[in-house]
């Protein structure tokens, strides 16, 4: 991303401010003359299509340097490429504004002259942002679902680093790192939002259980990489594991696990789920024929298994257990804790649920609970119908630290990868190892 040297638009320095001139003094030790100066596009023209199909990584705003420090308290020191990326990328937001806005406010807005668009070029393609008035962001709200999986965000890498901030986060800020936010309710400024709220007419938070800005964006980080239309995320693995169990078998049902098991999770399965009717067929994870006949005999709900498992690290066959699975109407939720999001697709491979102990990779340092599952929204929806009434919410504090963990994730699997293969070649190649 650069910033182009050409002059400033008259008509666009005059909308800034009366006191606004743009200056080609590179330096940056000159002050701003007002504060911090934003404003929100309303719309855009003209080869928006070609333009964000091809990234971000080669966008040039037309602003003059002068701009750039009226923008980034970061880019006042020497105006660079990193002031103007600081402030796009860490401004991005998919936030529309809400409801219709009143009379007078129309009024105000019509009061305010529309300046020359402000041209904003990628290769040979120029997308025209126009009808820019006075104290609106300079964000491109309205385009953040093209955005969604834009090709700089083609790894698992920058997923794990960018998705769920940079092409939008429900907290309007333009701060890199994701604010924690720390309230247990949220207010309605009057009683007919609350009631549109009420009708999903109005997107809001209502009650620290029901959601939370800081905890979403962990959510849709976790969905990105998982490729999940919907993550749901916990106060542990276990509280992931039990709601799910709860939700998605009926009173009375039956499910299928593995003998190869986390020991809490069998023990809530064989003690906890019979006192609501819930019986289980427990195989080995390698036995496909035993599944195949707890199939025939049982109307099973779901089937639910590790993979690799916890502790022998046994994998299963996700692609074949789902398609058996799916013949006679079973859903398959696995538990991809050990594998992470980075060595194992479930979801690609035919699973209905992803499920993880954010504890352990996600999270990746020893320094906090949490637990998630992915999936599509129907069957999340319905967890997360459970989860609101039983609890177990992850606090924002929390979902932070699980947010600054992935920032790491792709490289702590990548060497943990690479030394568990180095140990397997020295084992194997031990005369003791055979």
């Amino acid at each position: 991303m650069a910033v182009s040297s050409c002059p400033c638009p008259k008509s666009f320095a005059a909308a800034l401010s009366p006191s606004f001139e743009c200056r080609s003094d590179p330096s940056g030790t000159d002050q701003p003359s007002h504060g911090r100066f934003s404003r929100r596009v309303n719309s855009v023209r003209h080869g928006t299509a070609s333009f964000f199909g091809g990234g971000m990584s080669s966008l040039i705003l037309k602003f003059p340097p002068n701009f750039v420090r009226q923008l980034s308290t970061k880019g006042r020191r020497n105006c660079s490429n990193i002031g103007v990326a600081q402030v796009v990328a860490a401004s991005w937001s998919n936030n529309s504004s809400a409801g219709n806005p009143s009379a007078a406010a129309n009024a105000a807005a019509a009061a305010v002259p529309a300046v020359e668009p402000v041209e904003l070029i990628a290769g040979d393609e120029v997308a025209v942002v126009e009808g820019l008035k006075e104290n609106e962001l300079v964000q491109l709200d309205d385009l953040t679902n093209d955005l969604k999986y834009s090709s700089f965000l083609s790894s698992d890498g920058s997923l794990a680093i960018h998705a769920g901030e940079r092409l939008g986060r429900g907290i309007v800020t333009d701060a890199i790192t994701t604010p924690v936010v720390n309230t247990s309710a949220y207010f309605f400024k009057k009683t007919a939002e609350l009631i549109d709220y009420k009708e999903k007419r109005h997107a809001s938070f209502e009650y620290g259980r029901y959601g939370n800005p800081t905890t979403v964006v962990a959510e849709e980080k976790i969905s990105a990489l998982e490729g999940a239309e919907s993550t749901l995320i916990m106060a542990s693995g276990m509280c992931a594991s039990t709601v799910m169990l709860m939700a998605l078998v009926p009173a009375g049902g039956h499910l299928v696990t593995t003998t190869d098991c986390y020991r809490k999770t069998r023990i809530f399965i064989e003690t906890i789920l019979p006192k609501m009717g819930i019986t289980a067929t427990v195989i080995d994870p390698a036995d496909v024929e035993a599944l195949e006949s707890a199939l025939e005999k049982h109307n099973v709900s779901l089937f639910f298994t590790e993979s690799p498992t916890n502790p022998l690290f046994r994998c299963v066959d996700i692609e074949l257990v789902s398609e058996l699975c799916h013949r006679k109407g079973a859903l398959v939720c696995i538990d991809g804790t050990f594998a992470t999001p980075l060595n194992q697709k479930a979801l690609a491979l035919g699973a209905d649920l992803i499920l993880h102990s954010a504890t352990k990779f996600i999270g990746g340092h020893n320094d906090v609970l949490a637990g998630c599952i992915s999936g599509s929204a129907k069957l999340v929806s319905e967890i997360r119908n459970l989860h609101h009434i039983l609890g177990g919410t992850l606090n924002p504090n929390a979902a932070y630290l699980i947010i600054r963990g992935m920032k790491t994730l792709h490289l702590r699997v990548q060497q943990q990868n690479s030394t568990a293969l180095r140990m397997a070649e020295i084992l194997e190649a031990h005369p003791k190892g055979s």
